[in-house]
């Protein structure tokens, strides 16, 4: 069995590519990740959203092409 590793989209990106990768990551479209993201971040706070998706884009790598 393969194991899944979670990577920054090179393909499916708008800014860094983090909801793309997390799209690919859970098997789900990315425009369903990419609204939920700014749900989320519209309920608990636009700085705490934009500092989560800042560190999301530093620690997750990049897909390998």
């Amino acid at each position: 069995m393969s194991q899944k590793k979670l990577y920054r989209s090179v393909r499916d990106k708008k800014i860094a590519g983090v909801c793309g990768g997390i799209a690919v990551y859970i098997d789900v479209d990315s425009t369903v990740v990419r609204l939920g993201w700014v749900i989320m971040t519209i309920l608990t706070g636009v700085i705490p959203g934009i500092i989560g998706y800042i560190i999301a884009a530093i620690i997750m790598p990049v897909e390998s092409q």
